[in-house]
């Protein structure tokens, strides 16, 4: 694929990792046929950590998501989700081992995810945000604490404030180019929701990201998250995340910032304290002062159900956006921002 957007609709590219972009990916697809979905490429957890370690390939669970996300094929997006149950495949997706084994007979992760697009009947385009096999690094500048890898630090109960630490990608990371390309040429790029700083940061990271992020003449918004993550970020505000987006794609480039504003009904909030997961607040007054706009929605989901086959060690959690009003309140703004 030369070009990341081949059709004449709206152009939007979805930067994040797997659940987040998946979300929102599921319905904006709903206003476009040309979207290109930018993932993270850091997962060593779970199924994907078992085939990268076992096999030497790049990371398939977030593509595999994406992928889905933009499948007009019920049954095979079916398919790609299915989960062993039993036996050595017990836990693993089948459409990351597909992907797995794709990359392994054709030698590209790249050729191996167009040919899965192809099986899905994507409608849009999937870009690994690097094609290098790289782990993640977190360190804090003056201390010695230094973590190594997507897994490791998603676990990790924070004894310092990660809003002064430092990501790196070992080895550093060359960009994919069409993912440049989409960031570029899209009328509207959206940061979707996700770990900081597994899954938002180390894409954000990649030398060339936060410059296209400042010169494209595209719309870019980020959804902000639901909740705070226990032992990470704790007492983040709204202005927090956004302010920790921006920090890693080194300035400002945000024009706008979605966050929820709903309260969860009892037995949400329920099953929201079983996950020690606390609502992201909001701090008006320091939002007035940021550059970006703003801007408040009911965006509450369902939790999402877990999975009998997905045994392999992976912190996920079940908290979900609703994607329809997060999607209908993405285009609604921007047709309101450039006056559609």
């Amino acid at each position: 694929m030369d070009e990341p957007f081949p059709h004449t609709d709206l152009k939007i590219a979805v930067i994040g990792g797997g659940t987040g972009s998946f979300t929102l990916l599921s319905s904006l697809k709903e206003y476009s046929g040309s979207i290109a979905a930018i993932v993270n490429m850091v997962d060593d957890g779970g199924s994907t950590g078992v085939l990268r370690d076992e096999l030497g390939t790049l990371p398939p669970g977030d593509v595999r998501q994406c992928l889905v996300a933009l499948s007009d094929s019920s049954k095979v997006r079916d398919l790609f989700n299915y989960r062993f149950e039993v036996g050595t495949f017990k836990g693993h997706a089948f459409g990351n081992v597909l992907l797995s084994a794709l990359e392994k007979m054709t030698g590209s992760f790249d050729e191996a995810v167009e040919t899965a697009g192809e099986i899905l009947r994507v409608n849009g385009a999937v870009f690994p945000a690097t094609l290098d096999n790289i782990r993640l690094k977190m360190e804090w500048p003056k201390s010695s604490i230094i973590l190594n890898g997507e897994r490791s630090i998603d676990a990790e109960y924070f004894a310092q404030d990660p809003r002064r630490a430092q990501l790196t990608l070992v080895p550093n990371a060359k960009v994919n180019p069409m993912a440049i390309k989409a960031i570029e040429q899209a009328d509207l790029v959206v940061i979707a929701p996700g770990d900081l700083y597994t899954s938002l940061g180390p894409l954000l990271i990649i030398d060339g990201v936060g410059d296209a992020l400042r010169s494209t003449k595209a719309t870019v918004m980020y959804v902000s998250n639901l909740v705070t993550k226990k032992g990470q970020t704790e007492g983040f505000t709204v202005g927090d995340h956004a302010d920790e987006i921006e920090r890693f794609g080194g300035g400002d480039f945000l024009d706008f910032v979605l966050y929820n504003q709903q309260e969860p009904d009892a037995e949400l909030a329920k099953r929201y304290k079983a996950e020690d997961a606390y609502l992201v607040q909001t701090d008006l007054a320091a939002l007035e002062t940021k550059k970006y706009k703003a801007i408040p929605g009911h965006f509450l989901g369902a939790m999402a159900a877990t999975h009998k086959a997905d045994t392999l060690p992976v912190t996920r959690s079940l908290i979900r956006h609703d994607s329809v009003a997060v999607a209908g309140a993405i285009i609604g703004l921007y047709n309101d921002a450039n006056g559609l």
